[in-house]
């Protein structure tokens, strides 16, 4: 990605409650950017916890929660925090920057704006945002795999659990282990044991779908699939999509004792959180399934009506 793409077509959320310093800044940034709007501090945080955006322009003085606050919010929350902001204010003096840049500001814009300023300070942000976002990204992946690592799941769980808990929405989650791959090291050995891995996550990843299900490497042979907003009955649909995806696959396995083919036991739990509770219990409920997979003979799964 070049230093141009880095800097253009982002997400910006401007946050004013006059609306003609809104349509300033729209008519500033419409051609480089999408361009999202609010106009009070809480809708603020409402629409960047759902839209996502890049980067926040964010007024300072507004009735209710004023532009600190709101600051001071998205820092403070796991789904906000990286967000960038931007103050932009009539406010001039070194105090009042000095207090947006404590409270979380990337840079503070002084009223009237000069537009080109803008999009160059804009385009400044965006790409350090960006380039944070490859590091980060990198930070989270599974370097054999190129699936979620351990880290990435723990924190998607956290966030997506959350979320649920606003919405009244299910999350359930898949636990996926590789049947004797302590076996197949031994007969095909590490590095036909690594490749195998890269496939099945491949595999795994067709079967999920779609674009917000998380496919991570748990541990080993062992992989978690996060499918937030699915309750059960989609759960178990996803893993009978994942066996048919490992089956094409069609990977020997000569040493296993359950079958000539590469196989998987998977664990499925579903549950809508409530505000407050901790996710811990869907990890532990889908382990446990896990296990009872295993006990059946292996090359199954099992979830709330146990089949496979």
């Amino acid at each position: 990605m070049s230093w141009t793409d880095m800097a253009l077509n982002g997400r910006i959320l401007v946050v004013d409650d006059a609306m003609e310093n809104i349509q300033i800044l729209y008519g500033a940034l419409q051609d480089e950017q999408e361009v999202l709007f609010a106009l009070d501090g809480r809708r603020a945080i409402e629409l960047a916890r759902s839209q996502h955006p890049d980067l926040i322009l964010l007024d300072a003085v507004m009735p209710g929660m004023d532009g600190y606050a709101v600051c001071a919010a998205l820092r403070a929350s796991s789904e906000t925090r990286d967000i960038p902001v931007m103050f932009v204010t009539a406010l001039k003096s070194p105090e009042d920057e000095t207090r947006a840049l404590e409270a979380g500001a990337a840079d503070f814009i002084t009223k009237p704006i000069n537009a080109a300023v803008v999009r160059a300070r804009v385009r400044t942000q965006l790409t350090v945002k960006r380039q944070a976002d490859a590091l980060r990204a990198l930070s989270l992946t599974d370097p054999l795999t190129g699936v979620a690592n351990r880290r990435a799941f723990d924190e998607r769980l956290v966030t997506e659990w959350r979320r649920c808990a606003r919405a009244g929405l299910p999350v359930s989650l898949v636990l996926a282990d590789i049947d004797h791959f302590k076996m197949y090291n031994d007969h095909y050995g590490h590095p036909a044991g690594d490749a195998c891995l890269v496939q099945v996550a491949a595999a795994l990843r067709r079967g999920a779908g779609r674009t917000h299900d998380l496919v991570a490497r748990y541990g080993g042979e062992e992989f978690a699939i996060l499918l937030p907003q699915l309750d059960a009955h989609g759960a178990e649909g996803v893993a009978r999509r994942l066996q048919d995806e490992l089956a094409q696959l069609d990977l020997p396995h000569a040493a296993s004792p359950t079958a000539p083919r590469l196989t998987m036991s998977m664990g499925i739990a579903s549950q809508v959180p409530r505000e407050g509770q901790a996710p811990d219990a869907l990890v532990v409920s889908a382990d446990a399934r896990l296990y009872q997979a295993k006990d059946a003979g292996r090359n199954c799964y099992r979830g709330e009506a146990p089949q496979g």
